[in-house]
C-alpha cells in the first residue's frame, strides 16, 4: 500500500544514506501514516482514512466535514 496521506498528500522523501566512509546508498523517509476512523454526523456513518500526523492535526483544526468536502471535491471516493 502506498505511504501517502489522503488529506495532505504527503509522500515519502528520497535521498542518500551516507556512511562514515562517505559511500552513498539510496534511502527513503516515510511519513507517519495512521489508519483513523472518523464519524460523519451528516451521513450517520464512519469512514476510515489513511492520514499522516499532520493530516490528523488538519482534521482537528478544520473539522471532519470540511475535510471530507474537500476530498470529495478533489474526486476521491469515500
Amino acid at each position: 500500500m502506498s505511504q501517502t496521506c489522503q488529506v495532505t498528500g504527503r509522500a515519502p522523501g528520497f535521498g542518500n544514506r551516507v556512511s562514515h566512509s562517505n559511500r552513498r546508498t539510496r534511502r527513503r523517509w516515510n511519513p507517519n501514516i495512521q489508519n483513523k476512523t472518523y464519524y460523519l454526523p451528516s451521513e450517520g456513518r464512519r469512514i476510515t482514512l489513511r492520514v499522516s500526523a499532520k493530516g490528523i492535526k488538519v482534521i482537528d483544526r478544520d473539522g471532519i466535514e470540511a475535510v471530507v468536502g474537500r476530498l470529495r471535491a478533489a474526486g476521491q471516493k469515500l
